[in-house]
C-alpha cells in the first residue's frame, strides 16, 4: 500500500497491491473469499485484467490488483509499504521495491499549454452555441482546465508537505495551490457556467502569457 498514511482519513479508500506466488494468480483472481475473510463484501467487480473494485459491508471502498512477483517490474507504480507478507517469502520479493517507477509527467512546454488551452476555450464556446453543452462543459471545464493546472502546478510553488499524485494532478490541488481556492469555483462552475467559465480561465491564460487578439476577442464575443 501507499506510504503516506498521514493522508488516511473517514473518506479514504483503500488501493493495494497484492503479490502472490508465480501461477497462484487466477486463483486470486477468480475467487475473493481471501479479501472476503478481513470483512465481508458489499459489491465487487473486476474492472481491470488484474484486480477489481470492491465494497466492503461497512461502506469501505477498496480498489487492488493481482501480480505475481515478475510483473511488477513492467508497470508503474509509486513506491509503498509491505502491510503483511509471509514469512520467508523475502527471497522472492527481493528487489521488488527498487523496481517502483513512478510515471514522469509529459513534458510539455509552456506555449504548448497556453496555446492548447486557448484553443479549447474556443473549440468549447463554438461548440456551446451549437447548443452541444456537455461537448463545451468538458472542452473548456476539463480539457482547458487540465492545461491551466498543469501550467500552474510547473510555475507556482506548492504548499510544503503537501505532494502532487504522479497518477493524477488533480488529487489534492486545493491542498497545494489553496490560494486557487476560489478560481476553482469560477474555472468549473458547472454546466450551465460554461461562457462564465471560459471567460473566467481566459482571464487565468492572459496572466500567464501574451495571446493573439483575435482569439481572445472571438472567446469573448461567444461568451457573451
Amino acid at each position: 500500500m501507499g506510504e503516506e498514511t498521514e493522508r488516511a482519513d473517514a473518506y479514504s479508500d483503500l488501493d493495494f497491491f497484492v503479490v502472490v506466488r508465480a501461477g497462484a494468480k487466477p486463483g486470486y483472481l477468480a475467487h475473493l473469499d481471501w479479501l472476503a475473510a478481513a470483512h465481508p463484501l458489499a459489491w465487487a467487480f473486476r474492472n481491470t485484467e488484474d484486480g477489481y473494485k470492491a465494497v466492503m459491508a461497512d461502506g469501505l471502498l477498496c480498489e487492488f490488483a493481482v501480480f505475481d512477483p515478475h510483473e511488477l517490474a513492467g508497470i508503474p507504480y509509486a513506491p509503498g509499504r509491505w502491510v503483511w507478507r509471509q514469512e520467508g517469502a523475502g527471497a522472492m520479493l527481493a528487489g521488488v521495491e527498487a523496481q517502483a517507477r513512478v510515471p514522469l509527467p509529459k513534458v510539455r512546454d509552456d506555449d504548448w499549454l497556453v496555446g492548447e488551452a486557448l484553443s479549447n476555450l474556443l473549440v468549447g464556446m463554438l461548440r456551446y452555441r451549437r447548443g452541444e453543452r456537455l461537448a463545451a462543459m468538458r472542452m473548456v471545464q476539463v480539457y482547458a482546465l487540465d492545461r491551466v493546472l498543469e501550467w500552474i502546478d510547473r510555475h507556482e510553488v506548492p504548499t510544503v508537505g503537501v505532494r502532487r499524485d504522479p497518477f493524477n494532478a488533480d488529487r489534492r490541488f486545493e491542498m497545494r495551490h489553496p490560494h486557487h481556492m476560489a478560481d476553482l469555483a469560477r474555472w468549473a462552475p458547472g454546466i450551465d457556467g460554461t461562457p462564465q467559465a471560459a471567460l473566467a480561465l481566459l482571464a487565468q491564460l492572459e496572466s500567464m502569457a501574451a495571446l493573439p487578439a483575435v482569439v481572445t476577442q472571438h472567446v469573448r464575443a461567444l461568451a457573451r
